[in-house]
């Protein structure tokens, strides 16, 4: 019990010096929302200028040379066609987003939603005080306002945009029940999740990151269960892979790797899209591998095993355990970062809340307020979380590249070029999505999880020279 209690004892103290080093917060008047709208501006015109800078790239005649034996002149063009619509698309809507959040924070909605609520709450029950009913509502008005100021944006994209260029398979019907499953999926989960959140935040008082913690870290691997098993089969249909050449050669993969494969599933993403991918999920102890339909047609069954070979190799070394960790380490700073800010009238003030509310602020209130603050530093923090996943792609592909060379003891040929279909996996997979060749490195930095097409069929080459190399040493 002392071994909890030290570690604990010495977290509070270390949050009680935050507390008391930024006292002021909890005193002085500061225009949260003048710097909470000149840092989303701020962003917007940074985005903007980021997109200035792609343009260009954009509007490139000539097929990159290490494309030339695989894209040709008139699929090259489109996808600079469909690369400049996206750009266009991407800034009037982010116009849009700018526009629309600087209209809620202006006029208070936050504030004006909370009262809202709390009217409904004194009607049904007048004297008595629900907080967790008035953040449901909250939230409510909140998130039904943000699915119909989104309504025009995602009909344009999936109807004109997407359409436009040949991928949209959205039907509107498809269209509609989607967003009536979203809608009751999110009741679903949001109701039960923020009582429980503001609950927990009433019963641990100054003491709440550590429960807070806990309880986040819970809700992540129990969504991991349940995504794949209650939620994704209301969107999409799985169903068990077809007997045959990829089956066997993903089997074999798995087998050799002694990787946990429970089930083996093909997806409709044809029922939406012309894109396509693969995806792995599950426990660490029973494993299940996902590869859209599209993936299958458009591509050969070798290829397409070189695909999962790289997903294998996110596996191999512990990329989605280390994100979450990244991730886990994100969210216990922002909740300390937070703890100061609780108790700060000054805070809900800015946002137009009465005195009546602002002197005894709730808590889960200041600390939905709070995340307005973070906008720039979330901006900065994508910077680093890109840096983070591209080299886990590295990664990744460096690991299909020379995976036969590991495997030779399990039956595989050393000498099977697993990074070449690699590369002609993502050759096929940009040129069927029409994704951009030509891209800015500060623009990909910004944006892009992923190496760029180019950047990684040339270090695919690298790291077959390199595993034929190891091997010839070894003979």
């Amino acid at each position: 019990m002392e071994v909890v209690r030290l570690p604990l004892t010495f977290f509070q103290t270390q949050v009680q010096y935050l507390r008391q080093r930024f006292s002021w917060v909890a005193t002085t008047p500061v225009n949260y929302k003048l710097y909470v709208v000149g840092a989303s501006w701020a962003i917007w015109g940074f985005e903007s200028y980021l997109q200035w800078r792609q343009y260009p790239h954009l509007s490139k005649k000539e097929v990159p040379q290490i494309l030339a034996d695989s894209l040709d002149q008139e699929t090259f063009e489109k996808s600079q066609a469909y690369g400049r619509a996206k750009a266009k698309f991407g800034f009037w809507s982010g116009l849009y987003s700018r526009v629309l959040d600087t209209g809620i924070l202006y006029y208070g909605m936050w504030a004006w939603s909370w009262g809202v609520a709390d009217s409904v709450v004194q009607y049904y029950a007048p004297g008595t005080s629900h907080e967790i009913w008035q953040t449901l509502i909250t939230c409510g008005i909140q998130m039904v306002f943000g699915i119909i100021t989104d309504l025009p944006v995602s009909v344009y994209h999936t109807f004109w945009l997407e359409a436009a260029h040949g991928f949209n398979k959205t039907t509107p019907t498809v269209f509609v029940t989607d967003l009536i499953k979203g809608f009751f999926v999110q009741i679903a989960i949001g109701v039960p999740f923020l009582a429980a959140f503001t609950k927990l935040l009433r019963w641990a008082g100054d003491s709440f990151v550590p429960a807070v913690m806990s309880f986040l870290v819970a809700f992540i691997v129990v969504m991991q269960i349940i995504y794949p098993v209650l939620i994704q089969p209301l969107f999409n249909k799985l169903s068990p892979l077809a007997e045959g050449e990829l089956r066997s050669r993903i089997e074999k993969l798995a087998s050799g790797l002694n990787y946990p494969l429970k089930k083996l599933y093909e997806i409709d993403g044809s029922k939406r899209s012309s894109h396509s991918n693969a995806y792995m999920y599950g426990l660490p102890w029973s494993k299940h591998i996902v590869i859209y339909d599209t993936l299958i047609e458009q591509s050969k069954p070798d290829e397409v095993e070189a695909v999962v070979a790289h997903e294998l190799g996110h596996w191999y070394y512990n990329h989605p355990m280390k994100l979450m960790l990244v991730s886990q380490l994100h969210i216990f700073a922002i909740l300390t970062a937070s703890s100061v800010f609780l108790h700060a009238p000054p805070l809900l003030k800015a946002f137009d809340f009465p005195d009546s509310v602002a002197q005894n602020p709730p808590m889960q209130l200041s600390f939905f307020l709070f995340q307005l603050l973070l906008t720039p530093a979330e901006a900065v923090i994508s910077f680093g979380m890109n840096a983070i996943s591209r080299y886990y792609e590295w990664q990744a592909d460096e690991f299909a590249a020379q995976l036969p060379s590991r495997l030779k003891s399990k039956g595989f040929d050393e000498k099977d070029d697993m990074g070449e279909r690699l590369g002609r996996a993502l050759k096929t997979l940009h040129i069927k999505n029409l994704s951009t060749v030509w891209v800015d490195w500060l623009y990909s930095a910004y944006h892009n999880s992923h190496p760029t097409l180019m950047e990684r069929l040339k270090a695919l080459k690298g790291f077959e020279t390199d595993s034929h190399a190891k091997s010839r040493k070894e003979l």
